[in-house]
């Protein structure tokens, strides 16, 4: 059965139409430092305020302990919108109270409502089937319909999520139907010659993508914390680099695998080496078999690709037709241990196919050291569910949206 589109709803002209987004976004002091999943969600809302619907958005933040914290409030991100929508946004002060209903109440066709963050009720991430299914009963009192839109959450099976879009007739927004096209362009018809770039800090996040694109794409390249392991399993020491012991026998496998295949993986040749975690920190380059021969010894960490890795890797990917990124080249956060990451986003920038930025810490990487969105093919909202989908993982959230 495919996806349920906006369109099975008919039309949503004076109805209250709860919109299910993600709307997860950085604040620091209370203020967005990237706004990229507000913007993502705007085509879904214009479209349904153009339909005349009475719009209920709802969303988490950051992950509070189920109850009511200001830090993670949504009033930030409901004045944002306000901004982006060009229209008033009204702010519900709780999830399922007498302000949301106020709020609700108050409405009218086009009108938009914000309720306060869904995690501050405990109902809303709870593993207990009914406590779970009782706040999303109360949830439902809200709207008449559910338009899910929250990408970065479809692999959570959670009330706003899953029960939700049980209880109500319920679609997917445009921008889940837009990274489904562009996931299934990656697992099932990928253009060839297809380059995966993993990063990130640990090779047991990747696993099972590795697992399941290794038959499909032509090159992998390993970069961030997750290299170190990859390094140790070929023998080499790594300081005190990020290391998994307990996946090294898992990654010779993998090393295994690539070359059985006929894939290349391209490991690193060097790394930035730094005497301590911090970003004034003395470093320095090193070869991939000398990490602890810098002065800083077997006390040496590793926090960045070094330059020719970034440049191995910025070839394979100008020379590939699909790109799928997730995970950054070091700790981009400091200027020191940037290069690798911006090396690697500026090549997928100059890619002729499709170019994927696959959420989380990369889509926020690329934005911080100056690229535009629109450089890329596409930069995902959600990085976790993106890495379950090319798993080949099922969806509790999409499942329920009618997708196979």
């Amino acid at each position: 059965m495919p996806l349920r589109t906006q369109e099975s709803l008919g039309s949503l002209a004076g109805k209250r139409v709860i919109v299910r987004c993600d709307l997860n976004v950085p604040l620091r002091d209370g203020v967005i430092t990237d706004d990229g999943r507000v913007r993502a969600s705007l085509p879904t809302l214009n479209a349904l305020i153009n339909q005349g619907a009475r719009l209920v958005i709802c969303s988490h933040l950051g992950r509070p302990a189920g109850a009511p914290d200001e830090k993670y409030s949504l009033a930030p991100v409901a004045q944002r919108l306000s901004e982006l929508l060009g229209k008033p946004v009204a702010f519900a002060r709780d999830t399922v109270g007498e302000s949301a209903h106020d709020a609700v109440a108050a409405l009218e066709d086009g009108e938009v409502a914000v309720i306060e963050n869904l995690r501050f009720n405990p109902g809303e991430t709870a593993k207990d089937d009914a406590e779970r299914r009782a706040f999303a009963e109360q949830l439902a009192q809200l709207g008449d319909a559910l338009v899910s839109d929250g990408f970065g959450v479809v692999h959570r099976k959670q009330a706003s999520v899953y029960d939700l879009a049980e209880i109500l007739p319920s679609a997917a927004g445009l921008l889940i139907a837009k990274e489904l096209d562009v996931l299934d362009r990656l697992t099932e018809k990928p253009e060839a010659p297809y380059t995966v770039v993993l990063g990130g800090s640990k090779v047991s996040d990747k696993l099972g993508v590795i697992a399941h694109l290794l038959p499909r794409v032509q090159k992998i390249c390993v970069g961030g914390g997750m290299m170190f392991t990859f390094l140790a399993a070929q023998g080499y020491k790594v300081g005190k680099s990020l290391l998994e012991e307990d996946q090294l026998d898992t990654v010779r496998g993998y090393i295994e695998t690539a070359e059985e295949l006929g894939v290349e993986l391209i490991l690193p040749v060097d790394a930035v080496v730094a005497a301590s975690f911090g970003a004034d920190a003395a470093h320095e380059v090193a070869a991939a078999d000398e990490i602890e021969n810098t002065p800083f010894g077997a006390d040496g960490l590793g926090l960045d690709i070094g330059p020719q890795t970034a440049e191995l890797f910025a070839v394979a990917i100008r020379e590939s037709n699909t790109v799928f990124w997730n995970g950054p080249m070091g700790v981009f956060e400091m200027a020191a241990f940037a290069a690798g990451t911006k090396t690697v986003a500026k090549a997928l920038t100059e890619v002729g196919g499709l170019s994927v930025v696959g959420g989380g810490d990369s889509a926020a990487a690329v934005r911080q050291l100056g690229f535009s969105d629109d450089q890329f093919g596409h930069i995902s909202t959600g990085g976790g569910a993106s890495l379950e989908f090319l798993e080949g993982k099922k969806l509790p959230g999409l499942e329920v949206l009618g997708w196979q």
